[in-house]
């Protein structure tokens, strides 16, 4: 058997195979393509969203790669589902689930087909994570390809820009006619939501990981840059079959305390948190929430980025990426230089001859003049979540916050209060039964929290959650927490003017409510009925593990 092909090989070589081989032909195969290493090309090619719109012709670039380097492309599609169209709705209960079926869906053809090796082309939050799951779980020759960012619309609005149009509709504040203007005109076209929000956080995280070619995380959807990028992944795989390189050998504690050092400097979703415990999980990579702590300490939040800060990733692009950001955190001891990367190279010697960026531009900041001097993920823990919270305090919103609680069984009851002016300044909002199991799927709270910044309550309301958070979330807003209500977790027996106390400096969170009253309330609790019986929800419920482990789907298999 060839070293090159380890797996196609038992799939096409032989008389016995010659059916297997029959079925190919008319796919397109010569005779001479079943002698080549085969590299499948996993596209999330749909027209659901702009930020997949694009991915066939990138898809058909890596494909083109692949074949003129030696290999057999063999082109696949996966789904995707879009989170900013179903936010807000019970659609965004299969988002997080979404990750899971495409990640299953990756290793299902890839193994069927006998792949040598591929590789995985994501636009959109969920399908990105999904890709390195899978490239975990399989262990073959892989890259992964980043669709890109979206370009501003006008006057700079993304789609949060809508979002939050609609809490300032609610409060007067914007017109019908200037509603319609903001979302007619947010979205200019295809590319992922353009903010440092999830999909660009985990490109970038994807990159630091080792995963995608140099500079695949920053490049426009539409560009020759991001075509040629496409291409040369197709190339690298067939590369990567040829020295025997595979994610295990580029996936280590040391490269996942890369990316999460270069999440917190670009000040990253939150969802970083999740989807990267998720890949480790996958990669038999130990890691835990408190790893984010530990990391926390000594990174300093870099970018002047979207959603709390000013710049859209498209301007990033403008003035280098975040390339030259790896080399500066690198120079400060912040990375490990000599973790394997998809070129074949480390990562010190990808960013040997990098150039700094331009000394006029003001979107990342010097090392004695950040945004934050430690981490804006922190990670919370109290008597409301014993097991942990994922917080984003970037700063702007203080760094305490103390309030009333006002609870809300999902989502809708509370976007409900919150556009009816009944959230007032002090109130913490709590939205439970939002969990991976409770909810299910984790939904994210983008709606409320926009519609409470809209609303110019953001300085003066906190959100707490079992569910998560886009990355265009902004604002006092605390994710995550662990157990979650469907569970019998301490933020299920939260009343109504209870006082909560959030502390990022201590990185707590405290219910002030005694431990007799509170074991009065346990009692007294019971679990809500499931969201459904049947059904990929149902599957889901049934086997996700918490947040503070991913909220993976594979965890407990095997006893």
């Amino acid at each position: 058997m060839s070293n090159e092909r380890p797996y196609s090989s038992v799939i096409v070589d032989g008389v016995e195979q010659a059916p297997s081989r029959a079925m190919l032909y008319p796919t397109g195969f010569k005779p001479e393509d079943f002698s080549k290493p085969q590299v499948g090309i996993a596209s999330t090619w749909s027209m659901v969203t702009p930020c997949n719109m694009h991915i066939n012709e990138l898809a058909d670039a890596a494909a083109m790669g692949a074949d003129e380097a030696g290999a057999k492309s063999v082109l696949f599609n996966t789904i995707t589902v879009s989170d900013g169209i179903s936010m807000g709705t019970p659609g965004m209960r299969y988002s997080l689930v979404s990750r899971e079926v495409i990640a299953d869906s990756i290793e299902t053809v890839v193994g069927a087909q006998g792949f040598d090796g591929f590789v995985a082309i994501g636009g959109c939050d969920k399908n990105m994570p999904a890709c390195g799951i899978a490239m975990a779980r399989l262990n073959r020759p892989s890259v992964f390809v980043y669709g890109g960012t979206i370009l501003p619309g006008a006057e700079r609005r993304d789609v949060v820009s809508v979002f939050e149009a609609v809490g300032g509709h609610a409060a007067g504040k914007v017109s019908d006619i200037e509603l319609q203007e903001v979302e007619s005109t947010a979205i200019p076209g295809p590319g992922s939501c353009g903010g440092m929000y999830t999909a660009n956080t985990m490109a970038s995280a994807l990159e630091a990981l080792g995963l995608s070619l140099p500079g695949s995380s920053a490049q426009n959807a539409i560009s020759q840059e991001k075509k040629q990028d496409s291409y040369n992944a197709g190339a690298a795989v067939r590369h990567l079959i040829k020295r025997g390189i595979k994610p295990s050998d580029i996936l280590s504690p040391e490269a996942f305390e890369n990316a999460i050092t270069l999440t917190i400097a670009l000040e990253g979703s939150t969802n970083a948190v999740l989807h990267l415990l998720a890949i480790a999980h996958a990669a038999n990579i130990p890691l835990s929430i408190d790893d984010f702590s530990r990391i926390g300490e000594r990174v300093p939040v870099l970018a002047d980025m979207r959603p709390a800060g000013a710049y859209a990733m498209s301007e990033l692009v403008e003035i280098g990426g975040i390339q030259p950001l790896m080399k500066r955190l690198l120079d400060a001891g912040l990375l490990h230089g000599d973790c394997l990367t998809v070129t074949g190279h480390t990562l010190a010697e990808n960013l040997a001859n990098i150039p700094d960026y331009p000394a006029d531009q003001r979107i990342i900041r010097p090392f004695d003049d950040p945004i934050k001097s430690d981490s804006h993920l922190v990670i919370l823990r109290g008597n409301l979540a014993p097991e942990g919270a994922v917080a984003k305090i970037t700063g702007h919103e203080g760094l305490s916050f103390s309030g009333a609680a006002r609870c809300f069984h999902g989502e809708e009851a509370a976007m409900k209060a919150i556009m009816q002016g009944t959230v007032v300044k002090g109130d913490v909002v709590i939205v439970r039964y939002e969990g991976p199991q409770g909810g299910p799927g984790m939904r994210e709270m983008l709606s409320p929290t926009s519609a409470i910044n809209g609303r110019g309550l953001s300085q003066d309301v906190a959100l707490l959650t079992d569910g998560r958070f886009s990355g265009g979330s902004h604002g006092f807003v605390i994710g995550h927490v662990t157990p979650e209500a469907f569970l019998g977790g301490p933020i299920a027996l939260v009343e109504d003017g209870d006082r909560i106390t959030i502390d990022a400096e201590s990185k707590e969170i405290s219910l002030h409510v005694d431990a007799q009253e509170l074991e009065r309330r346990r009692q007294a609790w019971s679990a809500p009925d499931a969201y459904t019986e049947r059904g990929t929800l149902a599957k889901y419920a049934r086997l996700v593990s918490s947040a503070s482990e991913g909220a993976v789907t594979d965890k407990y298999l095997g006893g």
